[in-house]
């Protein structure tokens, strides 16, 4: 089973690079982030097409998340538990799998700038309240992977560099901090598992040529559950996708499990 998260940056925008991508990647689930779009306005029928089940959360202009599947998706959950008072779609929730299954949430988190700022005071509650989900989660027993994009870089490894994110909110020691508290509950971060290479990236900024001189972030990430870990097998960053006509600046990451 091919799980992937991908930030896709305006899914109708990029709805002909999105189809070529799922395609060749061939995975069963896939979570989407910043849709910029309305639940309504979704492209349900060219996703469906590819033989998807869709559960989505969209939201006009801004965020929006939502859940492919190949297999029935059931018990949905729209929105962060708790945070029921949250505006903005960022989060989704899904059980999938077939005959095993997999507990899986879309997960867009606040950027957090300017830093410091009341948009970062949100970023760090937001993660409270992802904290707790996430904790709760794990009180079911079953395989359950967190994708999406985080909006944190959690080492200075993982940036091209370290100076040039000094003062931004997704390299602050309290965003990063937030992350590792939800590995210290029991997530593992399925790339640091199996690969934990530094210097492998999952962003690459429209400007300034980043995407060419391999100027990136990774702030895309698959927390897995005990259960989920057991079962992973392999993890790829797929940075096919931004060298692609019209692409996203994230790519997807993939988590196979068996």
């Amino acid at each position: 089973m091919k799980i992937a998260s991908w930030n896709v940056n305006s899914v109708k925008a990029r709805i002909s690079t999105v189809i070529d991508v799922l395609k060749d990647i061939d995975c069963d689930v896939v979570c989407f982030q910043e849709l910029k779009c309305e639940t309504d306005a979704f492209p349900y029928m060219e996703l469906e097409d590819l033989g998807y089940q869709t559960a989505v959360l969209g939201q006009k202009s801004y965020n929006g998340v939502a859940i492919l599947s190949k297999t029935p998706i059931e018990d949905i959950q729209y929105g962060l538990p708790g945070n029921e008072e949250d505006e903005q779609s960022r989060y989704i929730e899904v059980t999938t799998g077939g005959e095993t299954l997999f507990r899986v949430a879309s997960i867009y988190l606040p950027n957090g700038n300017p830093w410091p700022g009341d948009r970062f005071d949100y970023k760090l509650r937001w993660m409270e309240f992802l904290q707790k989900r996430a904790e709760t989660l794990l009180e079911w027993e079953m395989p359950v992977v967190l994708a999406g994009d985080y909006n944190v870089i959690p080492t200075t490894e993982d940036c091209w560099d370290p100076k040039v994110w000094e003062n931004d909110a997704l390299a602050q020691p309290e965003s990063r901090a937030a992350f590792r508290k939800l590995q210290w509950a029991g997530y593992a971060e399925a790339f640091d598992t199996l690969e934990s290479r530094s210097h492998a990236y999952t962003f690459w900024d429209y400007q300034k040529g980043a995407w060419q001189k391999d100027h990136g972030i990774r702030i895309d990430h698959l927390l897995t559950s005990p259960e989920a870990t057991d079962r992973l097998t392999s993890v790829e960053i797929y940075k096919k996708a931004r060298g692609l006509e019209k692409p996203s600046d994230h790519v997807p990451i993939i988590g196979e499990f068996s």
